[in-house]
């Protein structure tokens, strides 16, 4: 098959930890033919979607993992996958970018799908699952943001659309810093905030579970580094083994067929104790983490669901 990867600099990514690169690999093993294009370089261009990308082909070597052909104007609807795999934030930019790509699918498949992956942003998706979350506000407005906090105590406040744990504060019940991030954040963005009620179990780790068209894959543990309440890996969070729970199962089963019927192929979602937090589903990691720890080929599931997809 002919596959489009549209992501961030390919020639900067850690080809020990991107997942991206991962899919890549694991696409030229199978005899598919690879396209990259910037985010920036898509078009709608008088009834055609095109890019502006080059051929390429990837090696497991550090500084010459990827090597690029020259850059050619193509029709996207040529290509038989494409992948949407830039990073977030979910701003205009990306969100503008599925509005473009749902042009292309289903004829040429678009993964995830564009359409569920614009109305179905990492923190928003998990409304829908309200039994299975820790309780949760969305809001503007400092006073309900106020009065969700005085109610709970312990809360995690952060940008509503943000990612890698940039923006994520924790305020407990001596905080008084309240009132000065929300004059922080709603002075340089629009956007509503969410605040939750902190989860101890944090310190324990959190959970990114990998689904595969629906179906739990595996998980691994991201650990806080000592001082942190953040997990994520972009600040220091440490992977570890880690199996997967009956409530891990449980929730699964809930949102798995939803994730199956909006074509949302490869799905991580963040669990921290008993609870789901966010269902991951713009630019999903940690397929590289979980191959090494449990000795499977995650990359090869994902194709497998693909390549019976377009067969």
């Amino acid at each position: 098959m002919k596959i489009a990867f549209q992501m961030d600099p390919i020639q900067d990514v850690n080809i020990d930890a991107d997942s991206s690169f991962r899919l890549a690999e694991e696409a030229q093993s199978r005899g598919h033919d690879l396209f990259y294009y910037a985010p920036d370089m898509l078009a709608y261009e008088e009834g055609r979607v095109t890019a502006k990308g080059h051929d390429f082909t990837v090696q497991r070597i550090q500084g010459d993992h990827v090597h690029l052909g020259q850059e050619r104007h193509v029709d996207l609807s040529e290509m038989d996958v494409i992948w949407l795999r830039q990073d977030p934030p979910f701003d205009m930019n990306y969100i503008t970018s599925t509005h473009i790509l749902d042009r292309l699918h289903p004829k040429t498949l678009v993964v995830n799908d564009p359409f569920w992956v614009r109305n179905y942003p990492e923190k928003l998706l998990v409304l829908d699952f309200p039994d299975l979350t820790p309780p949760t506000t969305i809001a503007r407005d400092l006073e309900t943001i106020k009065a969700f906090k005085a109610k709970h105590n312990d809360v995690i406040l952060k940008p509503l659309y943000g990612n890698g744990g940039a923006g994520v504060f924790r305020l407990d019940a001596n905080d008084r810093n309240l009132t000065s991030l929300h004059e922080l954040f709603t002075g340089f963005s629009r956007e509503p905030l969410i605040v939750q009620k902190f989860l101890p179990d944090v310190s324990n780790g959190d959970k990114r579970v990998i689904l595969v068209d629906g179906e739990p894959a595996g998980a691994i543990n991201r650990v806080p580094a000592a001082g942190e309440t953040r997990s994520n890996m972009h600040v220091g969070g440490r992977p570890e083994k880690i199996g997967l729970t009956e409530r891990d199962l449980e929730i699964c089963a809930r949102i798995g067929p939803l994730l199956r019927e909006k074509g949302q192929v490869f799905v991580g979602i963040d669990v921290i104790g008993d609870y789901l937090t966010e269902i991951n589903v713009t630019s999903p990691t940690g397929i590289q983490e979980l191959e090494r720890f449990d000795g499977v080929n995650i990359a090869e599931k994902i194709w497998q669901a693909i390549e019976a997809k377009r067969a």
